[in-house]
């Protein structure tokens, strides 16, 4: 179940607990909604709203943590291609195939991770299927080299290679973490909670209905917000591809 129809579902649950506590309105004796009550009502509903508050803004801050971190990486990477096309070149032009070889593989796995189409496959699954690496660090084995200067090239390609292998092991279990179930929906029953107290002593008129329809609808955009950043290589909100490009256009010059 992707974010957009998570969100819907949530917008959904919590304008039905308005709803509910609008129909509560007029199943309960009036004594049950006296001034007392408001007060009692309003209450409980403030500390229902800063316990939500807390805990939405502690999930927006973890999901921006693990969006900015895969950006990171990819920045980093996309460095790193750059700065070992570099060390290859100033080895020879022996290393003109393994140059060459590291250009289409970047190409295809920035085409598997940023598809012009859908495709259904996952961008994860994408990398973890992607060996451009492997094969950059096989083809740098077969080089022999025959000075000073190639060797300490060579030596500084294959510690570049084993950074940038190392690097997209570690994203690839970072974006492992997901949002726990439990704590989603213990989030939406909180906020369910909430807009039944705001319906209890609402009006009954379309403009209460309005309210709390779009006021349901910018919470579940905040709990939307926080499933697209949890998956930063997927969905609607996701990490740019410009700096991968940018390093394909200058390998290989």
């Amino acid at each position: 179940m992707n974010s957009f129809v998570i969100g819907l579902i949530s917008a959904a649950s919590i304008f039905s607990g308005a709803l509910i506590g609008l129909a509560l309105q007029r199943l309960l004796p009036g004594h049950h909604l006296s001034k007392e009550m408001q007060d009692l009502v309003k209450l409980s509903a403030g500390t229902i709203a800063t316990l939500t508050a807390l805990v939405l803004g502690l999930l927006v801050s973890s999901a921006k943590g693990t969006f900015d971190t895969m950006n990171a990486g990819i920045v980093q990477s996309s460095a790193k291609y750059i700065l070992m096309d570099r060390v290859l070149a100033r080895y020879g032009s022996e290393t003109k195939s393994v140059r060459e070889e590291m250009k289409q593989e970047l190409a295809g796995a920035i085409a598997r991770i940023w598809p012009a189409e859908k495709t259904g496959v996952p961008a994860l699954a994408a990398i973890e299927h992607s060996s451009s690496i492997e094969l950059v660090q096989d083809k740098s084995r077969e080089l022999s080299p025959k000075n000073d200067l190639q060797r300490q090239c060579l030596a500084q390609a294959q510690q570049i290679a084993a950074d940038l292998a190392q690097t997209r092991w570690v994203l690839i279990e970072q974006a492992q973490n997901r949002l726990p179930i439990p704590l989603l929906l213990i989030l939406i029953f909180w906020l369910v909670l909430l807009f039944a107290s705001f319906g209890l002593f609402a009006p009954r008129n379309a403009t209460a209905l309005v309210v709390l329809s779009v006021g349901s609808c910018a919470i579940s955009g905040a709990i939307f917000l926080v499933l697209e950043l949890n998956q930063p290589l997927d969905g609607v909100i996701k990490v740019s591809d410009a700096p991968m490009q940018h390093a394909l256009r200058h390998i290989g010059e």
